[in-house]
């Protein structure tokens, strides 16, 4: 069987369980775009003159309530047409009418997945004898979703939620443990790096890649990470140090930034002061995060691929003929947006990065 002569790579556009094909017709761009830290965002152009526009001059499609209006949920898949793929799941929030001088109207819908509940939940309270797991099904469960946690840490005796909105919070305690936040239909998910399942991509410069800029930077590079504090109970100092262990634990070969900056400047230590430990097992924990924060963004790369509908965040890339340090597996995505335009068809716009660099001889 030989493939179509052209293949659609436009996106599909569902409301509320129902397939709509004209916003496929009338759509001249589409962003959808996510990163770590989670809320995946939709912002859609239509083109709203047309066959169907009925009324008075100045009457729009799409701005009768009949198809688009808020509150209603959007799903949205992307790539060819025999391999479509989701690209976002969420409720519209925001619709906008644009008249441009000499160009035809438009109307912008923007939308949110489920974390939108969140991020408009503001709060101030305080919980006791909790993990971050405990926070992340307690707070899921308030806004009737399922959740999907896999993240190690300390039990807390007590941890404040201060005049934050949900959302932020949770990515404040996703930070502490370096964890992901995200969000797919109606489950919420917090994992550590290692937990988080996404398709593995190789990508060539030249050939899927259109443009990429890549750079292995000491500026934010330490040896090791120093978290202190004080145990009342056991009346002593908590003092916890992590070295370069924690990220080359992660790697498979190749030259860590916490090793390259000590070779290079000599010693070279961080004292993480922002928050106070109580136990050792909290400054252990945090000092971990902390050193696989600052190691992971050893090498950073900023992309864009002739459209790569399978990339998610969490997708780990093997890049080619992107130059000999650089070059192989081990990067991680951190943040996806997918952009579809009429005239150029589907581009992903991708950010990743790398704790290692390739050593040349």
């Amino acid at each position: 069987m030989t493939d179509p002569a052209v293949a659609f790579d436009g996106p599909v556009f569902t409301v509320d369980g129902s397939l709509v094909g004209e916003l496929a017709r009338d759509c001249i761009r589409l962003e959808v775009e996510e990163g770590v830290e989670g809320l995946r965002t939709l912002h859609a152009h239509f083109l709203a003159a047309g066959p169907g526009a009925t009324g008075p001059e100045g009457r729009m499609l799409y701005l009768d309530g009949k198809t688009l209006d808020f509150g209603r949920t959007v799903t949205v898949t992307v790539g060819p047409s025999t391999d479509q793929r989701y690209a976002f799941d969420g409720v519209i929030s925001a619709i906008e009418a644009v008249y441009a001088d000499t160009e035809p109207p438009v109307v912008v819908v923007h939308a949110e997945d489920a974390l939108m509940k969140l991020r408009m939940t503001r709060r101030s309270r305080t919980y006791q004898n909790v993990s971050d797991a405990d926070l992340t099904e307690r707070i899921a469960a308030e806004h009737g979703l399922h959740t999907d946690v896999a993240v190690d840490g300390p039990t807390y005796d007590v941890v404040q939620q201060a005049n934050q909105s949900d959302l932020a919070f949770l990515r404040e305690r996703a930070r502490l443990m370096r964890a992901e936040l995200w969000c797919t239909g109606q489950t919420l998910h917090m994992q550590s790096r290692p937990h988080r399942q996404a398709p593995a991509l190789s990508l060539t410069q030249g050939k899927e890649i259109l443009a990429i800029r890549l750079c292995a930077d000491l500026a934010h590079q330490r040896g090791s990470v120093v978290v202190t504090g004080y145990n009342a109970d056991a009346k002593d100092v908590i003092d916890e140090r992590v070295g370069p262990e924690a990220v080359e634990a992660e790697t498979t070969g190749g030259l860590s930034g916490a090793r390259l900056v000590t070779k290079v400047l000599g010693d070279s230590v961080t004292l993480r002061v922002r928050e106070a430990a109580l136990t050792s097992a909290e400054a252990g924990a945090w000092a971990k995060a902390e050193m696989l924060q600052r190691g992971r963004r050893f090498v950073t790369v900023q992309g864009m691929t002739r459209g790569t509908p399978d990339m998610t965040v969490g997708s780990r890339l093997t890049l080619r003929l992107v130059g000999a340090p650089f070059e192989g597996d081990g990067y991680y995505v951190t943040r996806v947006r997918h952009v579809f335009e009429n005239v150029h068809g589907l581009r992903t716009h991708f950010e990743a990065e790398r704790a290692t660099l390739n050593e040349v001889a």
